[in-house]
């Protein structure tokens, strides 16, 4: 069933009133200014962005005390592949774009309700989740205060009033707007990168005026004479008779008249004026001209990460945790990770370190530290994992130390495959 389907077959709401707001407006806001989208730079910058989202991987996990455990099902199944359209990194690169140029991006799951027959509890089966990009978006809300959200569509499409429960609602710049990222009406503030992309603009304008003008003229004939107007327009045809039917690479001419050649400069502006540019307009979405150009080391990448990717990864993270998951289920433990394992960016010294720790814990299985240096995995070491005997858990070592032993496993001092 596609998104269409499902909207359509959406029960009719109750009767709904435009929900409040503290300053009186009307919460219907339109989708979303993208001129800025014009820039090259601009889309080079937020591609660094998005292209980094895509490698995050949406994990389903209920936690038991500290300890999340990856939980398999068909809730799982779908952040693996959220749609019939749309792979698990295409899924992702699509609501980033929609988040990054619109401010806010909506998500619709779909999904079938089924009783449980142990406990008669109503539960839900999720099906799919699809990023829609609406032209219009009204917030209402019903006699009970229950918030609803109706989409209007670039087709004349409009939905029936949706819970707002159900509605997976990323917002950028959350701040002035109650419901929606951005400025006051619910829309990106572009006013200020505005300039600095006019700015760009013209001194590329500047530039390729000068290269032009630079290569119109090629050089100016002096004629050791006075001539009239007349014989002068008939003298330069003359001469560019001449230069069409040179083959020789000669120009023949007589002498009233001498030829001087133009040398070609290209106007240019200095490098420090056009890195202050970029930096002004990367500046904007917090990424380091060596991240658009991709020649970073780790600790710029570092910085990268927790400035700009972290609160994006949180914001995620959250916004699918409270959306797709009832009070009693969080209750339980139950998250959406969006996890950075990709996104970890380690020389190879540092991959070695990481495997010195970790290894002697029993915390990597032997294929994963394979993985980790480059290496394929090998089918005998699947589902191995070694660990050091130096170790013991750690309540109960004061047993081990007074030799009250009778409850402490012993292990075998040689080596132990767990």
């Amino acid at each position: 069933m596609g998104i269409l389907d499902f909207l359509r077959k959406a029960p009719k709401q109750p009767t709904t009133t435009p929900a409040p707001t503290l300053n009186g407006w009307m919460p219907m806001y339109s989708q979303f200014g993208q001129n800025i989208f014009a820039s090259d730079v601009v889309q080079q910058a937020l591609k660094c962005i998005v292209d980094e989202v895509k490698k995050l991987k949406p994990t389903h996990v209920r936690y038991k005390d500290t300890d999340p455990v990856p939980v398999k099902g068909r809730l799982q199944d779908v952040l693996a592949e959220p749609n019939a359209l749309m792979t698990q990194s295409e899924f992702l690169e699509k609501v980033t774009w929609l988040l990054l140029l619109n401010y806010n991006a909506f998500i619709i799951p779909s999904y079938y309700i089924w009783t449980d027959e142990t406990t008669g509890e109503q539960r839900r089966q999720y099906a799919a989740l699809y990023p829609i990009q609406p032209t219009e978006v009204e917030f209402v809300e019903d006699a009970a205060g229950q918030m609803f959200v109706t989409f209007w569509f670039a087709n004349g499409f409009k939905t029936n009033p949706i819970d707002y429960r159900d509605v997976i609602h990323l917002r950028y710049n959350y701040g002035i707007n109650e419901y929606m990222g951005g400025d006051m009406n619910g829309q990106p503030d572009n006013s200020a990168i505005l300039k600095t992309l006019d700015l760009n603009h013209q001194v590329l304008q500047g530039i390729a005026k000068s290269l032009k003008a630079s290569y119109s003229i090629n050089g100016v004939v002096k004629y050791n004479t006075v001539m009239d107007a007349g014989k002068t327009e008939k003298a330069l045809k003359e001469l560019e008779q001449k230069l069409e039917n040179n083959e020789s690479g000669f120009l023949p001419l007589d002498m009233k008249a001498e030829f001087t050649p133009l040398e070609h400069k290209a106007g240019s502006v200095d490098a420090a004026t056009l890195k202050f540019i970029d930096d002004k307009i990367l500046r904007n979405w917090g990424i380091p001209l060596a991240i658009l150009t991709g020649d970073y080391n780790h600790e710029q990448y570092e910085a990268f990460y927790q400035k700009t990717l972290e609160p994006l990864i949180i914001s995620f993270s959250q916004a699918f945790t409270k959306k797709l998951f009832t009070q009693r289920e969080k209750a339980f433990g139950n998250k959406i990770e969006f996890l950075p394992k990709n996104l970890v960016f380690l020389s190879m010294g540092q991959t070695l370190e990481m495997i010195n720790i970790l290894a002697p814990t029993g915390a990597m299985f032997e294929n994963e530290k394979r993985v980790a240096l480059g290496l394929p995995p090998l089918p005998e070491l699947e589902g191995k994992r070694y660990m050091s005997l130096n170790w013991i858990e750690a309540n109960k070592a004061a047993q081990y130390q007074t030799g009250e032993t009778e409850n402490v496993e012993v292990i075998d001092e040689e080596k132990q495959t767990i």
